[in-house]
């Protein structure tokens, strides 16, 4: 019957009726063929040793499930010499062995449960005629994430995620070529790292931001590998690094700050106190103009539109009559802090092994890591090396610098201008900057030197990735080294320590934007899971539900866009 071959499931199966029962539902009894092919020999048989019935559940139809009540034939081998005496029908094309369903609605449950996550596919499949449980769907992703995939990746990015911030991170292997992620670590060390890098020695390129941790596991894992910096972790650690100096002249914000008796055990190099005695005094004046605003009978909304602050924060200081300081977060058994004058007896009578006041820490209830313990204890080395004389000649240098400098004002407001801004508008090209923004420049260049040789700085650095040419990267650092500006000659030196990777981020297309996307995905989908996502189930969900058969086709490399010229757009 012609119309009863539209309901088969498969090529091999022959329909023998419909019927619809009482619950609304459709049945579709169907038959296997009429002869069997032995798996081991090759040889077919019609000798039937038995029957057996098995039940899949296939695409609805006008809104009603559909089962296949599929009868297949267990046969007898004929040749004497085969090894195997009998054997079922085995139809993959309609359905995988000892599945309950075929395979065009395993594909629907894998693909649903792979996007929606398990709840949101199960009430969708049930709306689309396919009722199916949650924990079938989680079954169905885990027991197919599980399986081996084959991997021949040649261009890689690596990158951390957080299980929880500042706390515990995983890592993020992504192929770039084909845009897609190749596995989730869950922790983020060089042993695991390296190890995964030993079993893919196909791997050819490895762009990874500036940790170091992953430098060492791709050093490791895959010498043969060439590393590529990140382009736009390189660009922020600069504009970082221009951030920090512009605040050496104040850091024109409300933000409080500690005493300095709590500061004392940490020994800060000279910049920083620079930093932190210009911030000091700039949050001074902006208090000082608040109250001199008052007294002239200004309500705090003026103030606030005149100042540039919020209202909140004018209407704070007023009930203050002088700046209030930042008070200290209550310390936990995390912090070394907490167990700070036993460390402190320990380091007066000679303890001074990190090893030994670890274990003598933790046995009365630190839950820190050692690293956390090593940064206090190195402040307190430094603390040692610091001669009295050097001490007091850095802390006249402190106020003649806070004196010479001078607070940069935006020309339309008035305000004072942000090293936030400053550094953003440092590393931002002529070209991509507003009318507003310009003008801010100009002032910057006008008052401050430093700025003007640090955007000249920057906008070099920005045309080193621009033209591709790697040779003059050499001179750009030298010229940083001598600039005698602490932050930049920092960054610059750092970078002498990655110069190959750092060569290769110039020379290279690849960047480690694709990364940056996934790790954004694996963040929506840990969020929608409440948080109760295993290492398992997130792998699954963040690996591609097929692998892909080629790479997505790759654009050569020419340089920018003709309109982007001017500003490099990555």
């Amino acid at each position: 019957m012609r119309t009863k071959t539209k309901w088969s499931p498969g090529p091999g199966v022959k329909v023998l009726g419909v019927a619809l029962t009482d619950d609304d539902s459709w049945v579709v009894s169907a038959a296997g063929p009429a002869f069997g092919v032995c798996p081991d020999c090759g040889r077919r048989s019609r000798n039937r040793h038995g029957w057996l019935t098995r039940s899949l559940q296939d695409l609805p139809v006008q809104g009603r499930t559909v089962t296949v009540k599929l009868r297949l034939s267990r046969w007898r081998c004929a040749y004497q010499k085969c090894e195997r005496q009998t054997f079922t029908d085995r139809l993959s094309a309609v359905a995988s062995p000892y599945e309950r369903r075929t395979r065009r609605v395993a594909e629907i449950v894998g693909l649903l449960g792979h996007s929606a996550g398990r709840r949101p596919a199960e009430r969708l499949m049930r709306r689309l005629g396919l009722p199916v449980s949650d924990d079938t769907i989680l079954r169905h992703l885990k027991r197919h994430a599980a399986g081996n995939r084959p991997i021949s990746s040649r261009i890689i990015g690596i990158d951390d995620w957080s299980w929880r911030r500042s706390w515990r991170y995983g890592t993020m292997i992504v192929d770039l070529e084909r845009r897609e992620v190749l596995d989730i670590l869950q922790d983020r060390s060089v042993a695991s790292t390296a190890q995964w890098l030993k079993r893919h020695p196909s791997v050819e390129i490895v762009n990874r931001d500036r940790c170091g941790l992953y430098a060492q596991a791709a050093r490791e894992g895959a010498p043969q590998a060439r590393q590529v910096a990140d382009r736009f972790h390189l660009l922020q650690n600069l504009r970082i690094a221009i951030e920090e100096q512009m605040s050496l002249s104040g850091r024109a914000t409300g933000r409080a700050l500690r005493p300095d008796k709590d500061n004392e055990p940490y020994a800060d190099t000279t910049h920083r106190r620079r930093a932190r005695h210009a911030h000091r005094q700039s949050r001074q004046v902006v208090f000082d103009a608040v109250h001199a605003l008052r007294k002239e009978g200004l309500p705090c909304s003026e103030i606030a539109r005149r100042t540039g602050y919020g209202r909140r924060s004018i209407a704070k200081w007023l009930t203050f009559d002088a700046p209030p300081a930042r008070r200290r977060a209550a310390l936990k058994p995390t912090s070394p802090l907490y167990f700070e004058a036993f460390l402190a007896e320990c380091w007066t009578d000679g303890n001074r092994c990190g090893r030994h006041l670890f274990h003598d820490i933790q046995a009365r209830g630190y839950t820190g890591s050692f690293s956390n313990l090593e940064r206090l204890l190195a402040k307190w080395r430094r603390a040692e090396k610091v001669d009295q004389d050097s001490a007091a000649l850095a802390s006249v240098n402190d106020h003649q610098f806070a004196r010479d400098a001078v607070p940069i004002r935006d020309p339309e407001t008035g305000h004072l201008i942000s090293p936030v801004v400053a550094a953003a508008l440092c590393v931002k090209p002529r070209a991509a900057l507003t009318a507003s923004q310009a003008r801010k420049v100009d002032a910057l260049k006008r008052v401050s030197p430093d700025f003007a040789l640090m955007r000249s700085l920057g906008m070099r650095f920005r045309g080193l990735f621009r033209s591709g040419d790697s040779s003059r990267l050499g001179i750009w650092i030298d010229e940083a080294v001598n600039s005698g500006l602490v932050a930049i000659a920092r960054f610059a030196r750092v970078l002498r320590r990655d110069i190959d990777a750092v060569h290769n981020a110039i020379e290279l297309p690849w960047s480690n934007g694709q990364a940056e996307g996934q790790i954004n995905r694996l963040k929506t989908i840990k969020r929608a899971m409440y948080g109760r996502a295993g290492p398992e189930l997130l792998r699954a969900r963040m690996l591609p539900p097929q692998p892909t058969a080629r790479p997505h086709k790759l654009m050569v490399w020419n340089g920018p866009p003709k309109r982007h010229r001017r500003c490099l757009l990555w």
